[in-house]
């Protein structure tokens, strides 16, 4: 530390040298607090934190994945990027939007490796094929599971934002030729923090570093690696739809009566009852909308093994057990697991209807 490469800055003198009102602050960390699921009365403490505690260093590592995860931190508004990049986090290394390249770049992620041992927090995007030593995906002359080792192994922590970083996602569908796998079963034994979805929300990124600045520890975890303040809760019970479903009102064919209407899109597939994230509550595009409020089903990409598990995208799942907010994702996820083959085999569930009575299909 000390180095003049590595400044200490702490995240609101950031923010306040490049403009940032006093005002914009305080707004920025009561976001902060509603990402995190926390009262509004925990804004003062998070803005008290930051105004301690330096941005902490991030090194930003690319691999098996469409740049769809880059894409939306790039297209970030609350916080805006700017926000992120330079006045949260002091992202040293980021292949899609430095201005280093080649040799200077590498340069930049091995400093901060070699001088920041455990004091810096590593961002993986994208899958690790492990399969022929690696070698399907290389960047300066180096497989991913060499760089991931080397880079996450010697992070303090390690973000693996979007579903392929977490859990594979669809280079892991089968048949996998590659070998894909998340962050996890590539280094197994390090501290990693999932963050799926198809692409992740970014303020969730952003939520999950202020948790960590805020409260000196990362955020509680569910058993697939995500954390409860973004993944605690199914889709469906926080689905601005969902009044419809419990009124047994339905999309039964795209374009029709009910989809204009704006009723659920259960029939059609949506796994909304099977899917654990805070879409409905961060949106994407501002905060503008969300598939399902677009008129598109979910399609559980925030679950593992979602390409293999939730296809097709347009069938309907079999009557999911226990709904209502109280269920968390273990224990819906037990029950699914029991009743979904024979839920098929007998062809349908009953349709909830007014007046809590089911009829059969």
């Amino acid at each position: 530390m000390g180095n003049d490469h590595f400044p200490e800055v702490t995240v609101y003198e950031s923010m306040r040298d490049k403009g940032v009102s006093r005002r914009e602050f305080l707004t920025f960390c009561s976001i902060m607090a509603a990402t995190l699921a926390l009262p509004a009365s925990f804004a003062p403490r998070i803005a008290e934190a930051l105004e301690k505690k330096k941005k902490p260093t991030v090194v930003w590592l690319e691999f098996q994945d469409c740049a769809g995860n880059s894409e939306s931190f790039l297209r970030a508004s609350s916080p805006t990027v700017k926000d992120i990049v330079l006045d949260v986090l002091n992202v040293e290394y980021h292949e899609t939007i430095m201005a280093a390249a080649g040799h200077q770049a590498e340069k930049s992620l091995n400093d901060v490796v070699k001088n920041l041992k455990d004091q810096y927090i590593a961002v993986v995007e994208g899958s690790i094929p492990l399969k022929d030593g690696g070698v399907y995906c290389c960047v300066g002359g180096k497989t991913a599971a060499d760089i991931v080792k080397e880079v996450c192994g010697n992070a303090m922590a390690t973000l693996a934002v979007g579903t392929c970083a977490a859990y594979g996602g669809i280079p892991a569908a089968r048949p996998n030729p590659t070998g894909a796998v998340g962050v996890a079963d590539a280094v197994p034994g390090i501290t990693v923090v999932n963050l799926p979805g198809c692409p992740v929300n970014v303020e969730n990124i952003t939520a999950t570093v202020v948790h960590f600045l805020t409260f000196g520890s990362l955020p509680s975890l569910d058993k697939h690696g995500r954390p409860l303040f973004a993944y605690g809760k199914r889709i469906h019970d926080n689905c601005e739809r969902r009044a419809h479903f419990d009124a047994g009102q339905f999309v039964r064919q795209w374009g029709d009566e009910g989809h204009r209407k704006g009723w659920c899109l259960y029939e059609m597939g949506c796994k909304g009852p099977e899917t654990f994230k805070n879409c409905p509550r961060i949106k994407y595009n501002e905060g503008t909308s969300w598939p399902v409020g677009a008129g598109h089903g979910c399609i559980g990409c925030a679950e593992p093994a979602f390409w293999d598990k939730m296809t097709p995208f347009y069938r309907r799942l079999p009557h999911p057990p226990g709904f209502g907010v109280e269920k968390t994702a273990d224990k819906v996820g037990a029950g699914l697991a029991a009743v979904t083959g024979a839920a098929i085999v007998a062809h349908g569930i009953g349709r909830i209807v007014s007046g809590g009575k089911k009829e059969s299909e």
